[in-house]
């Protein structure tokens, strides 16, 4: 099982303590949120223009309605200050980078999807947890983390395999599940009140059958998509 390791590039740079125990992860979370001055532009990224794409294997919640609605309420509390929020066909996990578009062979992707049908492991669950934040973001926290973390590193390694050029290594995945981005430099404490709020509302349980691999694209301020390739996860 890969270790997570401390990453300042990362959120929260600090893993938790233990991948499967849910109370730390969450605890975790908050207080790497609580612990920020300011959030910062989360669309403000080097290279995201208009035009760009990019393949990234994620998982995405369709007619998960339970989530969805856990979404929307929290979605109202926190609308003020304005943030953008995750439309309900907007929510995922972002699993693994798999490279832009542009630098991808059409050959290279049917054999990525080719192998990860092979190797990836067994469906799992997940828990959401209202709720914490990022710099950038406000967001699900997301039980347990073993599971996601060797999708990442079995995703990972067949992309190195078919040589794609991937992104961030297994050992600084922070798995999370966002529902609202912030779109300016602002002081964090009146977001992080307002989060605080709904930390005491229901976790939603959720079963993970399928990993999708998506061409992303941002339109204005969301990310949108096209799945690829699904690849089911064995039951």
């Amino acid at each position: 099982m890969p270790q997570l390791v401390v990453d300042d590039r990362s959120f929260p740079a600090i893993p938790p303590e233990d991948l499967d125990d849910a109370s730390k992860i969450v605890a975790n979370d908050w207080a790497a949120f609580c612990g920020i001055d300011r959030m910062t532009n989360h669309w403000d990224r080097p290279g995201w223009t208009p035009q760009h794409t990019a393949y990234y294997w994620m998982l995405t919640f369709p007619g998960q309605q339970e989530l969805i609605e856990a979404t929307h309420h929290c979605q109202q509390q926190i609308a003020e200050p304005a943030l953008d929020l995750v439309p309900s066909d907007g929510l995922h996990v972002t699993v693994a980078k798999v490279g832009d578009t542009a630098a991808l062979h059409p050959a290279d992707v049917e054999e990525l999807v080719r192998r990860a049908h092979i190797a990836v492991p067994s469906s799992f669950a997940l828990t959401a947890h209202p709720l914490a934040g990022s710099r950038g973001a406000v967001r699900f926290s997301i039980t347990p983390w073993t599971p996601l973390v060797r999708l990442h590193k079995t995703l990972a390694t067949t992309g190195q395999a078919v040589g794609v050029p991937g992104g961030k290594p297994t050992a600084a995945f922070r798995p999370h599940l966002g529902i609202a981005y912030n779109n300016c430099d602002r002081p964090a404490g009146p977001v992080i009140e307002r989060v605080a709020l709904l930390r005491a509302n229901p976790a939603i349980a959720m079963r993970i059958q399928h990993v999708d691999l998506v061409e992303l694209r941002r339109e204005g301020a969301a990310y949108r998509w096209d799945v690829i390739r699904r690849v089911p996860l064995a039951s």
